[in-house]
């Protein structure tokens, strides 16, 4: 049964409760600072909450969501939130995370039309067009997980090369992206191992990480099961 609006205020009032008693002074401690270690940025999904799924408590992550975890650089919202992150939060990891069932995902791959979100959308069916010929090659039924990897990859080299992440390792700052992939049928990450950590090791790392989506997916022909990317 949905939860009415007032249940959600006694929810939270049992949280915090819960919360002050088992770590008192948790709250005051919270509300004097931000610096969390990790930066999160996921799809808008509510299945792919950031801090459950890692186990992290508020202040731990910093956290950036949109529709099918897109980053471009024409999206000043994300630009803003990678650079609070990355200069005033200094934080050592960003996670790009997508998921496997994206309605987005989907809708990119098969082309249909869902309304003003399509314009976002074509950022996906530009990643698809792209590996056109990867994602024709594997069994239908795979077609939208392995967009899903891809997606992330490309999102991680989107990251990667912004202003903001390029003047950070010019001036020596450590700051790592990762590409991951988080199952709602299973409740795990998968590690698309696409982690950046400067921008000469981007097109090398690129390249594995897309060969591997193929590899990992292409063993599901014939019933198989996923290869574990981790």
């Amino acid at each position: 049964m949905t939860a009415s609006i007032q249940d959600l205020f006694a929810h939270n009032r049992a949280w915090a409760a819960q919360m002050e008693a088992e770590r008192p002074g948790f709250f005051t401690s919270l509300v004097k600072q931000q610096t969390p270690r990790y930066m999160w940025i996921g799809c808008s999904d509510s299945r792919v909450p950031a801090n459950q799924i890692t186990g992290l408590e508020p202040g731990e992550v910093f956290v950036h969501r949109n529709v099918a975890n897109v980053v471009v650089h024409s999206d000043l919202n994300a630009l803003s939130a990678i650079q609070f992150a990355v200069e005033r939060l200094k934080v050592k990891d960003i996670m790009v995370v997508g998921h496997y069932g994206c309605s987005g995902v989907q809708a990119a791959l098969e082309g249909a039309r869902i309304g003003l979100a399509d314009n976002w959308l074509r950022h996906i069916q530009d990643v698809r067009h792209r590996h056109r010929q990867l994602l024709d090659s594997l069994p239908e039924d795979v077609r939208a997980k392995a967009l899903c990897d891809i997606n992330v990859i490309e999102q991680v080299v989107n990251v990667s090369v912004s202003t903001v992440m390029v003047d950070a390792w010019a001036r020596g700052q450590e700051v790592t992206v990762h590409g991951w992939a988080f199952g709602v049928h299973d409740g795990l990450l998968q590690d698309l191992q696409m982690s950046v950590s400067s921008p000469e090791e981007l097109d090398k790392l690129y390249s594995k990480a897309v060969d591997r989506v193929w590899d990992a997916w292409n063993s599901r022909a014939g019933g198989g099961t996923q290869q574990q990317l981790v």
